[in-house]
């Protein structure tokens, strides 16, 4: 058998790196090439009350160490990111066939995030509230919540794995992280690199497995005060659905988006076509945030077509650090059947073929950049989430209808207008349900709050207020002694 490139994985569970108590294993597989990369540890239900009662115990201690010891842990921990960094950008190039460049994302947010939550906890201050009648003296104080159990998404793996460990450790909380089966590989190497450096014991957890074993019993415990998740609303529906059985459980979840694109008739042609091109090529498409329905004034439509068409046929797709492709394949083999299927139904519902729209030949989850067109916007297949390099292009007339097209949806996370007029931004601003708008351009980072509205998602990742699902309040009142 031909040796994996990163060998077996253990489960790190307090503070050790062991096997899965039935010793099952499972296959990480590079979309690329479809071979296996490396084998994981693949937790039972033993493992995963094994990791519970951990995590309490690593809780118990963690929020009980004064902050700057925390804070020195938070600092060797990233340190030791830092100095795997190769490594760690690898392993995910190889568990998602993420382009090289774009391993960086997920690598920076990881380590920034560990920074910047180490510096913004010793901002928090308890807070002093008025006494009407001057009788009492109140405070509302801060404390840390318990254990925390993060579901991650495949499409960033570090990125989603940092959103959710800085604001968990600085706050005092300890967290049970949970990958998806598909990218799981950079996450067990973050367990191996706590364990060189002996990071306390319980207070970071890596596990995987089935989710009758793994999933439903770290939902199920009462252990947990904090579910939270980066996925798909309808994965976010089922957590809390078994999560709220035994216990009332705080929740944080960024789902599944639908982001509107629209492109009014004075916008900045070349910049609405060089953004949205890279959004849709970006990670293969396989962006939460990326658009899915590109709304163009009706006198741009087929400007905007050909320029996104030219920007489509001269990406590179392919994998290899050495070999410097703009896109790389999809996660995995469902992914690809999916995003067939979206085409499939576009053009059954009256859509045009522009560009692409097949799965490459060959070996690896490979799938054309593509380009549709439609001449109305009655189209049921504008209401599905791509996760893929697929633009879907309606014309429009006026800014009252684009709208009213645009919030004909049940998702609200991101959202993108280009236009020179700063009425119509505003117009757009204050009207879209979204939980971003981002008008003439696109920030993300880490001090900047990330988080949607309808059923995409309650609470924020990013910013300072990301710490407030990791910390309990607390309202202290002493009443004033007469002299």
């Amino acid at each position: 058998m031909e040796q994996l490139k990163f060998g077996h994985k253990k489960l790190y569970i307090d503070g050790k790196l062991v096997e899965a108590s039935d010793n099952k294993i499972f296959e990480v597989i590079c979309p690329a090439d479809e071979k296996p990369t490396a084998t994981i540890a693949w937790a039972s239900r033993q493992d995963t009350e094994r990791a519970l009662d951990s995590a309490q115990r690593g809780f118990n201690t963690w929020s009980a160490l004064p902050l700057n010891e925390r804070l020195d842990w938070i600092d060797k921990l990233r340190n030791k990111i830092l100095e795997n960094q190769d490594r760690l950008r690898e392993s995910i190039m190889y568990e998602m066939g993420k382009t090289w460049e774009g391993t960086e994302e997920d690598l920076t947010s990881i380590t920034n995030s560990l920074k910047y939550y180490s510096e913004e906890i010793k901002k928090r201050s308890d807070i002093p509230l008025e006494d009407k009648e001057g009788t009492h003296e109140h405070h509302f104080i801060s404390q840390p919540l318990g254990v925390a159990v993060a579901f991650l998404a495949y499409n960033f793996p570090l990125l989603n794995l940092g959103f959710k460990l800085g604001p968990a450790l600085a706050s005092g909380s300890s967290i049970i992280l949970k990958p998806s089966e598909f990218s799981p590989l950079s996450a067990y190497l973050i367990g191996e690199l706590c364990e060189e450096i002996n990071f306390p014991p319980g207070v970071i957890t890596v596990l995987c497995g089935d989710v009758n074993e793994v999933g439903i019993p770290l939902c199920e415990s009462t252990i947990p005060r904090l579910i939270t998740m980066i996925g798909s609303t309808e994965t976010a529906q089922k957590l809390i659905a078994q999560s709220a059985k035994t216990s009332i459980k705080r929740y944080s979840m960024e789902c599944g988006g639908n982001a509107p694109f629209i492109v009014c008739h004075d916008a900045d042609l070349e910049l609405a076509i060089n953004i949205g091109a890279a959004l849709k090529t970006g990670n293969s498409g396989q962006i939460c945030v990326a658009p899915n329905r590109f709304f163009v004034h009706e006198s741009l439509l087929e400007d905007f077509t050909a320029g996104l068409v030219e920007k489509f046929s001269g990406t590179k797709v392919g994998f290899g650090r050495e070999n410097q492709p703009d896109m790389g394949p999809l996660a995995n083999k469902a992914s690809v059947k999916k995003v067939e299927h979206i085409v499939n139904k576009a053009i059954e519902q009256g859509g045009k073929l522009r560009y692409g729209g097949k799965a490459i030949d060959g070996t690896g989850y490979y799938f054309e950049p593509t380009v549709i067109t439609f001449d109305h916007n009655e189209v049921e297949v504008l209401q599905h989430e791509i996760f893929g390099p697929v633009a879907l292009i309606v014309p429009f007339k006026t800014k009252e209808e684009v709208i009213v097209l645009a919030n004909n949806t049940d998702a609200g996370l991101a959202s993108y207008v280009f236009s020179k007029n700063n009425e119509t931004l505003d117009f757009f601003a204050n009207r879209l349900e979204f939980g971003e708008v981002q008008l003439n351009g696109v920030k993300y980072d880490i001090y900047l709050p990330h988080g949607g509205v309808k059923n995409s998602g309650i609470g924020v990742d990013c910013s300072t207020y990301a710490l407030d699902d990791y910390l309990a309040k607390k309202r202290v009142t002493k009443a004033l002694l007469r002299q």
